[in-house]
C-alpha cells in the first residue's frame, strides 16, 4: 500500500490537472455594459463593431439611457452598420421636436399656432391646472425606437431577444431602480431615456419612469446578476462635471446636479469591477449629451476607445466557426415587412377614432409601411388631441393587426392659450399686446370647438368663436364669432404723426366653409359691423359717428410654407372679398390678394412677397382703407403712414442662417436684407410720398419658440427711416 500511495496520489494529481485544463478550456462568460451619456452613446455602435471584428462573444447585456437604446437595438437584430445607418439618416433637430410639421397642420391649428405660443398651452382639469409633463412628450423618438428595433416585424419584447436584456430606467415619484427583463422593448427604451425636464416620463404600469442614469447608469451588478458572467466589459461614456466657471445660469446648475448624481452611481459601479473585467471609457472630449448630429465622430471614438484594449479582449475571442455558431442567433436577414390583415384604433374617450383614421394611408392587404405610418401618426398627434399615438403590430388568430395606440391628453379638452408680442420702433413708440384664450374641444362628437379670447394692450378687445364640423373628420364646417376691438390709428402727413385714433369695431359673423386638409380652406359668409372713431389727440380727420354695416364675405387660404414666421420653403396664398353694404360710408367691396413664396440654398434662405388691396366696386373708406407700413411691409415706414384706396406692394429678401435653436425647440436665426417697393393710389391725406416707394432693411431675427424675433432697421430713398425690435407672436 505503502508502494502505491505515491503512485495514487500521482493519478489524483493528473486528473486533477486534466480536469482544470477542461474547465480552463471552456469560454468565459462575457456580460456587456452600455452606460448612459446622451448623444455621447453612439460610441457603443464603436465598440460593437470592434467586439464584432475580434470575434468577442456576449452572454447578456444591460443599458442605460442611450446604451439602453443601442443595447435593446442590438438585441433586437440591428447591427452596427445599421445602427450607423439609421442615426446618418435621422433629423435629430425634428426628432426632438413633436409638433407636427407647420405645412401638414389644417388651417385652423395653423391660425392657432400664429396666435398663440405652442409652449403656453395648460389644462384646465377637475384637479386644477395642469402642464405637459414635459418640453418634449417623445412622440417622434418614441417612432424612431420603433424603427431601430425594427417592430415592423411585430413588437420585440425583452424576454425573447438574442441575448438576456435588462434595461434601466427611475421612478420620478418614488426614485425607485426599476429594472425591464421582460415587456415590449421599445417602451423600456423609451423609459429608460426619458430626460427629465426634457422628455415626459414615460407612463408604464402605474408608474411614472424616467432616465435610469438618475440611479444606476453603468449598470454592472445588474449585469452581473443577469447571466453571473466571469467577465464584464463596462463602457462609461457619461458626461464629466462642469467645471466652476461654466456654472451660471439656472439651467447649468440643474444640469451640474443631474451629473454629481450620475456620477455619484457610476463611481459605485465602477468599484465593482474585478481585475479580469475590462473597462473602457471612450474620449469624448467635446462631445456633448445634445450633439446627437455628431453621432458618427462619437461612434469612431468609440472603436479607437475599444482598440486600445484590443490586447485584453482579444483573449475573449472565439473560433470562427464558434463565434458564427453564437452570432447566428442576430441574424434575422433582410425579413420583408408582414402583410396587415386589420387595422384597429384603441377605444377614445372623446376623440371619434375618423379623426385618427382620416390621416391613416395603410391599406389592408398590402405589407406594413413603417415610414408612411411614422408620417402619418405624427399627424394625428399634431392635431392636438393626444398625449402619445403610436402602433403595435399584433399576432392574432393568424392575423396580422395593425393597432393604433393613441393616448388622449390627460389635461384636456379644456385649455388656456397664451400670446405675447412686445414691440418697440423708432417713430411709434413702444406697444405690447397680451392675448389669453380659454379653448374647449369636443364639446360634440363631431368635434365641436369653443373659444373665448381677450386681448390686452393694441388692440383691446374680446371675442367668443365657434367652429363646427359639419360632422366626424368632416371637410365641411361652419363656425360663428362675436366679438368688440379698439384698436390704435396714427395719421401722418408725411413723416408727421398728427392725429392718434382708437377705433372701436364689433363685428358678428356666420360662415360655412370646406377644408382642402392641410393646405388651406374655403369660406363664404355673413357679416355685421359696426366702426366708431374716438380722436386721443391731434387733428380731427375722421368724421365722427358710428358706421353700421354688413354684407357677405369670402375667402381663400392656402399655405404650403414649412414655417408660422420665417419659412424656408414653401408658397401661400389669401384672397378675401368682402361686399358691404348700410349706407353711403358703407357701401363698397374690398378685396385683397396675397402671394408669398419661401426657398432655401444651404445656409441661405430667399423669400418674396406680392400683394394687392383695392376696391372693385366703390371707394375705400378710411377706417377700411388700403395701407402700407411696418416690418416687410415697407419698413421704412410706419404702420399705416401711407394708406389710400388701393395699394400695391411686392419685396424680394435673402437671408443666412447664422444660429439654430437648441434642442428640443424649433427654429433658427437669421442675417437678412430686403428690397421692397409699393404704390398707393388715392391717398386720403395729401402727402409727398406718391407714386412708387422704396425701401431697403435690413435685420437679425428668426423663428423662435417664443414667436418673431427681429431686429431691423430700414431706410427709404425719400429721406424716411424706421427701426425696429419685437419679440412675439402678433
Amino acid at each position: 500500500m505503502r508502494r502505491l500511495a505515491p503512485t495514487l496520489c500521482a493519478g489524483l494529481l493528473a486528473c486533477a490537472l486534466a480536469g482544470t485544463a477542461v474547465a480552463a478550456a471552456e469560454p468565459p462568460r462575457i456580460g456587456l455594459v452600455l452606460g448612459g451619456g446622451g448623444a455621447r452613446g453612439a460610441a457603443h455602435i464603436g465598440v460593437l463593431e470592434v467586439l464584432e471584428e475580434l470575434r468577442v462573444p456576449v452572454h447578456c447585456v444591460a443599458g442605460t439611457s442611450m446604451g439602453a437604446l443601442v443595447a435593446g437595438a442590438w438585441t433586437a437584430g440591428s447591427s452596427p452598420a445599421r445602427m450607423r445607418k439609421e442615426l446618418d439618416a435621422a433629423n435629430w433637430s425634428d426628432l426632438f421636436l413633436d409638433l407636427t410639421a407647420y405645412r401638414d397642420l389644417n388651417l385652423r391649428n395653423k391660425q392657432l399656432v400664429q396666435r398663440f405660443l405652442p409652449g403656453s398651452e395648460l389644462g384646465l382639469t377637475p384637479r386644477g391646472l395642469m402642464a405637459p409633463p414635459g418640453v418634449v412628450a417623445g412622440q417622434k423618438i418614441k417612432l424612431f425606437f420603433d424603427q431601430l428595433a425594427r417592430a415592423e416585424l411585430g413588437e420585440p419584447d425583452l424576454s425573447r431577444l438574442a441575448l438576456p436584456v435588462a434595461l434601466i430606467a427611475t421612478d420620478i415619484g418614488t426614485g425607485e431602480r426599476v429594472v425591464f427583463r421582460d415587456g415590449p422593448l421599445t417602451q423600456a427604451m423609451r423609459a429608460s431615456m426619458s430626460v427629465p425636464g426634457l422628455l415626459a416620463p414615460a407612463e408604464i404600469g402605474g408608474r411614472r419612469l424616467v432616465d435610469g442614469g438618475l440611479v444606476d447608469n453603468l449598470p454592472v451588478a445588474e449585469v452581473r446578476d443577469l447571466c453571473k458572467p466571469d467577465v464584464v466589459i463596462a463602457v462609461n461614456v457619461g458626461s464629466p462635471l462642469l467645471k466652476p466657471d461654466e456654472i451660471g445660469s439656472l439651467l447649468s446648475v440643474t444640469a451640474q446636479m443631474v451629473n454629481i448624481l450620475t456620477e455619484q452611481n457610476v463611481t459605485r459601479s465602477i468599484a465593482q469591477l474585478g481585475p479580469n473585467d475590462i473597462y473602457i471609457r471612450p474620449d469624448l472630449d467635446g462631445i456633448s449629451a445634445t450633439d446627437f448630429d455628431r453621432h458618427a465622430e462619437a461612434a469612431a471614438r468609440g472603436r479607437t476607445a475599444a482598440q486600445s484594449v484590443a490586447a485584453q479582449l482579444s483573449r475573449l475571442s472565439l473560433p470562427r466557426a464558434a463565434y458564427a455558431a453564437w452570432h447566428k442567433r442576430f441574424d434575422e436577414g433582410e425579413r420583408a415587412p408582414p402583410k396587415v390583415d386589420a387595422i384597429e384604433i384603441s377605444p377614445l374617450l372623446r376623440v371619434d377614432p375618423l379623426v385618427v383614421a382620416q390621416h391613416l394611408h395603410q391599406e389592408v392587404g398590402k405589407p406594413l409601411d413603417t415610414v408612411q405610418l411614422s408620417r402619418d401618426l405624427v399627424n394625428v398627434y399634431g392635431q392636438g388631441d393626444f398625449e402619445q399615438v403610436d402602433y403595435r403590430l399584433v399576432r392574432e388568430d393568424g392575423r396580422n393587426v395593425l393597432r393604433i395606440q393613441a393616448t388622449e391628453k390627460p389635461w384636456g379638452p379644456e385649455y388656456l392659450r397664451m400670446g405675447l408680442a412686445l414691440s418697440s420702433t423708432l417713430r411709434q413708440g413702444s406697444g405690447y399686446a397680451l392675448r389669453v384664450a380659454w379653448h374647449r374641444t369636443w364639446i360634440n362628437r363631431a368635434g365641436g370647438e369653443l373659444m373665448a379670447v381677450g386681448e390686452l394692450g393694441n388692440p383691446n378687445g374680446a371675442s367668443i368663436e365657434w367652429f363646427q364640423p359639419l360632422a366626424p373628420a368632416s371637410r365641411w364646417f361652419f363656425d360663428a364669432a362675436a366679438g368688440y376691438r379698439g384698436q390704435r390709428l396714427d395719421l401722418f402727413a408725411d413723416e408727421d404723426r398728427i392725429s392718434e385714433y382708437v377705433i372701436e369695431q364689433a363685428r358678428a359673423e356666420l360662415g360655412l366653409g370646406m377644408s382642402f386638409g392641410a393646405l388651406g380652406r374655403a369660406r363664404l359668409g355673413i357679416h355685421a359691423t359696426s366702426w366708431h372713431p374716438s380722436l386721443r389727440t391731434g387733428l380731427p380727420l375722421l368724421d365722427g359717428g358710428t358706421v353700421r354695416k354688413h354684407g357677405l364675405a369670402f375667402s381663400l387660404d392656402l399655405d404650403h410654407l414649412d414655417r408660422r414666421f420665417f419659412p424656408t420653403d414653401g408658397w401661400a396664398v389669401k384672397l378675401g372679398v368682402v361686399d358691404n353694404r348700410g349706407g353711403p360710408k358703407a357701401d363698397y367691396t374690398r378685396a385683397s390678394l396675397e402671394l408669398r413664396h419661401a426657398w432655401s440654398r444651404g445656409p441661405w434662405v430667399y423669400g418674396s412677397r406680392l400683394s394687392w388691396t383695392g376696391s372693385p366696386r366703390g371707394r375705400l373708406p378710411s377706417h377700411d382703407s388700403a395701407s402700407l407700413g411696418g416690418f416687410l411691409n415697407l419698413s421704412a415706414y410706419s404702420i399705416g403712414q401711407v394708406a389710400g384706396d388701393s395699394a400695391r406692394y411686392a419685396h424680394v429678401r435673402s437671408e443666412h442662417v447664422i444660429g439654430r435653436m437648441p434642442l428640443g425647440m424649433r427654429g433658427d436665426m437669421r442675417l437678412g436684407t430686403a428690397v421692397e417697393l409699393a404704390r398707393v393710389s388715392s391717398s386720403f391725406i395729401p402727402t409727398r410720398h406718391s407714386g412708387t416707394l422704396y425701401s431697403l432693411t435690413a435685420y437679425v431675427g428668426g423663428d423662435t419658440p417664443f414667436g418673431p424675433v427681429y431686429l431691423g432697421l430700414a431706410h427709404s430713398f425719400a429721406g424716411v427711416t424706421n427701426a425696429y425690435l419685437f419679440i412675439g407672436a402678433p
